[in-house]
């Protein structure tokens, strides 16, 4: 059923990931959240060597973090991880929890801040995270290959890093990989709903952020990216269908992209596990870094 077919509440509904865990409440599970991602990021500053609030531009909120493996290796591979909370929760200090495996096998992880609402708005929010990777490859030049990971909003953010128009850019990144987990790829289901309240997204507004709509910029902009978008077993019927219908237009352009329907997780387990190195995405995402 399209969106636009059903009634407010059954389309905020969908739009709750939290109302569709099979393993607790909503509260519970949100609560459980913020606390797995907290002590994943705690537990990766204990493993690695890092930097803290390192600045990509001008704003409070343009920072970011660095866990540094201590590789002798040359062939050192760069994730930047952008968080979810639908562009109005979460931070860098719940973001570098993937660090605890990937900086055992020699792979910087970058976590990145952005202004959420109500101070940033999405084309603030989207800048941000383009002029942040273009600040990371001007600082790592020497990396082996750049990837992206983003979960829900940062999977959106993250899709729309990759179809950047980089001609306003002093630098083109080459992107070698995207993990995009449990994204949102087309904005307008969200305009009339509770989470556009301190967004206040006009249509305008949504349909230039959606990635949905900018697959051919992408296709011009990241055509050699490997692209994972994956998608929990226990997402809402409305996120399943984003990830499925972006992962066909993509496929459909002839982009090189894979498709991962992930058994036995809800929107918020599938990204929490890449704290385990055992797990089926951290697997996957080291096998496409070269580092498994």
């Amino acid at each position: 059923m399209h969106w636009s077919e059903l009634t407010k509440d059954e389309l905020e509904r969908q739009l709750s990931p939290s109302r569709w865990s099979h393993r607790m409440s909503a509260d519970d599970v949100v609560e459980a959240h913020v606390r797995a991602l907290g002590e994943g990021t705690k537990q990766a500053r204990g493993l690695a060597q890092t930097l803290l609030n390192v600045p990509y531009g001008e704003g409070d909120g343009e920072k970011l973090d660095v866990y540094i493996p201590s590789t002798n290796s040359l062939d050192v591979p760069l994730v930047i991880y952008i968080h979810g909370g639908y562009w109005q929760f979460l931070s860098k200090e719940e973001s570098g929890f993937m660090a605890v495996p990937l900086v055992h096998k020699g792979v910087v992880v970058v976590a990145v801040e952005y202004d959420i609402a109500p101070k940033g708005n999405m084309d603030l929010m989207v800048s941000q995270v383009r002029r942040s990777v273009v600040s990371v490859i001007q600082q790592y030049s020497h990396i082996s290959g750049l990837y992206l990971c983003g979960h829900s909003a940062g999977a959106h953010l993250a899709a729309m890093v990759l179809s950047t128009d980089w001609s306003q850019y002093s630098i083109t990144p080459q992107i070698k990989g995207a993990f995009l987990v449990s994204g949102i790829y087309d904005l307008l289901p969200i305009l009339s709903t509770y989470v556009n309240e301190p967004l206040k997204m006009t249509e305008e507004v949504a349909i230039r952020n959606s990635p949905s709509k900018l697959v051919p910029q992408l296709k011009l902009s990241s055509s050699s990216c490997s692209v994972v978008v994956a998608v929990a077993e226990h997402d809402s019927p409305e996120f399943r269908k984003q990830s499925e219908e972006y992962y066909k237009t993509l496929e459909a352009s002839g982009l090189n992209v894979t498709m991962e329907d992930v058994p036995n997780t809800d929107h918020f387990n599938i990204i929490e596990q890449l704290v385990d190195g055992e797990y089926h995405l951290t697997k996957l995402l080291l096998k496409m870094m070269g580092k498994s």
